[in-house]
C-alpha cells in the first residue's frame, strides 16, 4: 500500500510534531446549554473534531486563536452558523484589566475571612505601614498585590491568621482528594446522577491533555511555564477549588473551575477568575482566554463582567471589542460576525440582499437545514472553501499509520496522486484535507497526521 523509501522510525517524545487524528465534522442533537428551553431540539450542533495524544503549546494557540478548544484529548472546532447555541471565543488583555467595584469587593472579602480581625490589628502594631505605603493600599487596588495578600508565603507570621489559604500550580495529573472536588461539584451544581460521575470521566475530562509541559523563554529570557495544570486552592489543609488551566505562549487559557460546596460562599467564580487574570499578567502570558462564550445562556453572563474583552470574529480570526455597540448586535442576531456586519453598513444593502452575497454553492446558507457530515461543504465559517483547497500541496504532509513502522509522506501513498477531494466521497486525501482546512494550510509543517489505532482512544 505505501511505497516506503522515506519512512523513519517515530518516537512521538521526541518528534518535532503535534500528532493529530482526524475525526471529521458532525453534529450532536442534544446540547446542555439550551437543554429545557424553547430552543432546545430545533437545530442541530456542528463541530469538526480530532483527537491528540501529544499536541505542542505553540501549535494550541494557533488553534485557540481559530475556534478550537479542548476537552481531555477531544479537539473540537465548532460551527456558530450552525448551531443552536453558538460559541464565540473571548480573550482578555490582563495589562488592561481594570476590576469593578463588586470584583474588588469580592477579592477584599475573602481577603478578611482569611486573614481575621486580630491578624489585622496586631499585624498593624507589629508590621506597620509608613504613611506613604497606607495611603497607597487605600487609593489603588493592586490586582497581583491583593491577590496574593491573603497567601500563607506572603504573611509575615507572628501573629498567625485566621485560616491558612494556600494556592498551588501542579501537573494535571489525578489524585483522590481532587476527584472528591469533581464529584461534590458535578453532582450538587450540575445536578448529575452518580451513575454520570466517575474516577474515570475526571481523569478523561480534566486530567488527560495532550499538550506538552515545558518551560520556555521570552526573547527578553523571561521563563514561563506551559502545558496543562490545576490550579490547586487549599484552605486549612483542605482542598476546596481548582482551577484547570492550559498555560500557553501567550495566553492563560480556562478550560474549567470546580469547587467545594464549602468554598461557594466566597464567590469562587469570581476569585479564581482575577486569579487567573492576575497568573496572566504577573507570569508575561498578558492574555487570558475564559472559554467559549454563548450569548443566548444565562449563565455565561458573568464573563461580560470582565473587561476589556474582545470577541474573535468567526469569518475573519481578527478581534474586536466586545463593548455595547458590539453586544446590541449579539442580542438582536443568532449567529454574529461584526466583521459583516460593518460591511452591510458600509454597502448600503439590505440585510436579506446582502447576506445572499456570503452563501457557498456548496452550503445552504445560514444553516438552518441538515449538513452533510462533510465540512467542505458545510456553512462553517473561516475556512478556505472545496475549491481553494483543490489548490493546496498536500503532498509532504507527514503520516504515521499501524500499517507502518514509521513516518511517510501522503505523496507515498499509492493512491494519492489519484484521490481528489470530492463531496461525496470520503477517501484518505479529502479526510486529510478537511483536518488542514479546519486546523489551517499554515500548520502541516507543524502535524503529523496520526492514523494508529492506540490514538484514537478518548
Amino acid at each position: 500500500m505505501y511505497n516506503t523509501s522515506s519512512m523513519q522510525t517515530p518516537d512521538d517524545a521526541e518528534a518535532p510534531f503535534s500528532f493529530i487524528f482526524p475525526i471529521g465534522y458532525s453534529s450532536a442533537s442534544d446540547c446542555g446549554y439550551c437543554r429545557g428551553t424553547s430552543r432546545a431540539g430545533k437545530r442541530k450542533r456542528y463541530s469538526y473534531y480530532a483527537t491528540s495524544k501529544s499536541l505542542s503549546t505553540h501549535l494550541y494557540q494557533k488553534l485557540v486563536d481559530r475556534y478550537w478548544r479542548r476537552s481531555g484529548t477531544l479537539l473540537y472546532r465548532p460551527n456558530p452558523r450552525n448551531s443552536c447555541c453558538p460559541h464565540y471565543t473571548l480573550r482578555l488583555d490582563s495589562t488592561e484589566f481594570k476590576p469593578t467595584k463588586d470584583q474588588r469587593q469580592t477579592v477584599n472579602r475573602f481577603n478578611s475571612y482569611v486573614i481575621g480581625p486580630d491578624y489585622t490589628h496586631a499585624a498593624a502594631r507589629v508590621y506597620p505601614r509608613t504613611r506613604q505605603e497606607a495611603r497607597k493600599r487605600h487609593n489603588e487596588f493592586d490586582l497581583i498585590d491583593r491577590i496574593h495578600e491573603p497567601e500563607a508565603q506572603f504573611l509575615k507570621t507572628p501573629p498567625e491568621p485566621a485560616h491558612k489559604f494556600t494556592v498551588t500550580l501542579e501537573p494535571d495529573e489525578f489524585t483522590e482528594e481532587k476527584y472528591l472536588i469533581f464529584e461534590n461539584y458535578q453532582r450538587l451544581v450540575h445536578k448529575e446522577g452518580p451513575d454520570k460521575i466517575s474516577r474515570h470521566g475526571f481523569k478523561r475530562f480534566l486530567c488527560n491533555s495532550p499538550l506538552k509541559r515545558e518551560t520556555i523563554y521570552s526573547s527578553d529570557g523571561v521563563q514561563r511555564q506551559v502545558g496543562s495544570f490545576h490550579q490547586c486552592y487549599w484552605l486549612d489543609g483542605k482542598l476546596v477549588a481548582i482551577g484547570v488551566l492550559d498555560l500557553l505562549p501567550h495566553a492563560v487559557s480556562s478550560v474549567y473551575f470546580l469547587y467545594h460546596e464549602s468554598f461557594h460562599s466566597h464567590n469562587p467564580g469570581k476569585l479564581s477568575a482575577m486569579r487567573e487574570i492576575a497568573l496572566a499578567r504577573e507570569g508575561g502570558y498578558r492574555w487570558w482566554y475564559p472559554g467559549f462564550y454563548i450569548h443566548s445562556c444565562p449563565k455565561m453572563k458573568y464573563k461580560m463582567d470582565f473587561k476589556p474583552q474582545s470577541v474573535l470574529d468567526p469569518e475573519t480570526l481578527t478581534w474586536d471589542l466586545m463593548d455595547k455597540e458590539a453586544l446590541a448586535v449579539f442580542d438582536a442576531k443568532h449567529y454574529v460576525s461584526l466583521s459583516r456586519e460593518r460591511q452591510r453598513k458600509e454597502s448600503g444593502e439590505s440585510p436579506e440582499i446582502f447576506e445572499a452575497h456570503f452563501i457557498r454553492p456548496e452550503s445552504d446558507g445560514e444553516g438552518e437545514e441538515e449538513e452533510g457530515d462533510f465540512m467542505l461543504g458545510s456553512s462553517m465559517p473561516g475556512i478556505p472553501s472545496l475549491e481553494e483547497m483543490k489548490q493546496v500541496d498536500m503532498d509532504n504532509l507527514v503520516l504515521v499509520s499501524d500499517a507502518a513502522p514509521g513516518y511517510f509522506l501522503a505523496s507515498d501513498l499509492v493512491s494519492w496522486e489519484q484521490q481528489d477531494i470530492e463531496l461525496d466521497r470520503r477517501d484518505i486525501k479529502s479526510t486529510i484535507a478537511e483536518l488542514v482546512a479546519a486546523m489551517g494550510t499554515d500548520v502541516m509543517g507543524e502535524i503529523c497526521v496520526d492514523f494508529r489505532r492506540r490514538t484514537r482512544v478518548l
